[in-house]
C-alpha cells in the first residue's frame, strides 16, 4: 500500500499541480499586498477614505462598564470590495498564462496518411489474371 502511494505522490502530473498551487498561495500574497498597499490607497483617494476601512453599521453597539463600544454590527463592503480586485487580478493573470502556455505548446503534427495503394478492384483484377495463369 506505502509503495502504491509513493507510486501515485510522484507522477508527474501530481506534482506539478502541488507547485502550481504552492506558486498560487504565493502569488495571491504578492496580489493581496499589491492590492491593500497600491490599489486601495489610490481608490481610497477617491472615497477620502481607506478602501478597506469601507463600512456600514447596521446595528449600534453600547457602552460596556470599561467605556468599550460592544454589540456593533458592521457590513465590511470594503474587505469584500478588496477582495473582488484580487480575484480579478489574480483571474486575469492566471488567464494570461494559460494563454501563453497553450501558445508555447507545440502543435501536434497530424500523422502521415497511409500511402495510397492499389484500390480493392486492382488487387480483385490482380487476382484474376495471376489465376488465368
Amino acid at each position: 500500500m506505502l509503495k502504491e502511494f509513493k507510486e501515485f505522490a510522484m507522477k508527474g502530473n501530481l506534482v506539478d499541480i502541488a507547485v502550481g498551487f504552492v506558486m498560487g498561495a504565493a502569488f495571491n500574497k504578492v496580489v493581496a499586498s499589491f492590492t491593500g498597499g497600491i490599489v486601495s490607497p489610490l481608490i481610497g483617494l477617491i472615497f477620502d477614505s481607506d478602501l478597506k476601512a469601507l463600512k456600514y453599521k447596521l446595528k449600534d453597539g453600547t457602552l460596556n462598564d470599561a467605556g468599550e463600544m460592544v454589540g456593533e454590527v458592521f457590513l465590511e463592503y470594503g474587505t469584500f470590495l478588496t477582495n473582488v480586485i484580487d480575484f480579478i487580478i489574480v483571474a486575469f493573470v492566471m488567464f494570461m498564462v494559460v494563454k501563453g502556455v497553450n501558445k508555447m505548446k507545440k502543435k501536434e503534427e497530424p500523422a502521415p496518411e497511409a500511402p495510397a495503394g492499389p484500390s480493392q478492384e486492382d488487387l480483385l483484377a490482380e487476382i484474376r489474371d495471376l489465376l488465368k495463369k
